[in-house]
């Protein structure tokens, strides 16, 4: 038994295969992912609150010690490593698909389960938050200082942060598009999973070009954090309840894209039974 055991692993492949999807494929997972959010609403806006007040948590913390722009390096940074807050949304469709009732206990033992590997992504999306922190602080150089600044010197100095902080976006995107999901669903090590999500971006880029358009409409609100010095009002309660619905509903469609797009069959399903 241990030698077939150990054959069957043997086997398995590098990289789980991919299907080619459609452009508008993505628009699909978002329906999904809404009907998935309203059958288990109070599991899907718990997860979607504990994000909400992890944001208000970096706010305050860049407004208290540091600034403007210490907010905004820390709000990119932020939504850098948010897939792994979505695990719990993950946990949740999988239980609907599998035409259970959705139980926040039950989403924690299937977080458990695959939490050696979790903390090994989670490590490596810090690692990313960090040097981008760092690129943050150094872009500051080309801020404009003069007295009378026109709007090229802004121009340029926004397109150089931007650039930047799209090529950390990418890195991140292309390696959390469908590995999170796999590692909640299989029994699959870090590696394996982020090398089969990278590969399945580069296969089905206009697709997913699709989607990461979709995720940024849907974290756009939280880039409203740096008017929080501004404005503390009904404003700011908008958009933190924005943020308490789009994010889930980026996790449950994340689900389905997962399903719909990686073949991961060859290996053995997670048990949280």
């Amino acid at each position: 038994m241990a030698e077939d055991a150990n054959a069957h692993e043997t086997a398995l492949p590098f990289v789980a295969p991919c299907r080619t999807l459609e452009t508008g494929a993505p628009l699909r997972w978002l329906r999904a992912g809404w009907r998935d959010m309203w059958a288990a609403p109070r599991q899907s806006l718990t997860y979607g609150t504990v994000v909400v007040l992890l944001s208000l948590a970096v706010a305050w913390i860049a407004i208290e010690f540091g600034g403007y722009w210490e907010l905004l390096s820390l709000v990119t940074g932020f939504i850098l490593i948010s897939p792994v807050l979505a695990v719990g949304t993950y946990a949740i469709s999988r239980q609907l698909e599998q035409g259970e009732k959705p139980a926040l206990r039950r989403c924690l033992r299937e977080e458990q389960l695959a939490f050696g590997n979790l903390m090994v992504f989670a490590l490596m999306l810090m690692v990313v938050f960090l040097v981008w922190a760092r690129a943050g602080s150094a872009i500051h150089v080309f801020f404009p200082v003069g007295e009378q600044p026109d709007w090229g010197d802004y121009l340029t100095f926004f397109g150089i942060g931007s650039a930047v902080g799209s090529i950390f976006a990418l890195i991140v995107f292309a390696c959390a598009a469908f590995s999170l999901p796999m590692l909640v669903d299989r029994r699959v090590d870090t590696v394996t999973a982020v090398v089969t999500s990278i590969n399945a971006v580069l296969r089905n880029r206009p697709a997913m070009a699709v989607w990461a358009a979709c995720i940024v409409l849907a974290v756009a609100p939280g880039f409203a954090l740096l008017l929080v010095v501004r404005d503390r009002g009904a404003g700011f309660a908008w958009i933190m309840l924005a943020l308490g619905i789009t994010l889930p509903l980026i996790g449950h469609a994340t689900w389905h894209g997962y399903r719909a797009t990686v073949d991961a069959e060859a290996w053995p399903r997670q048990d949280a039974a």
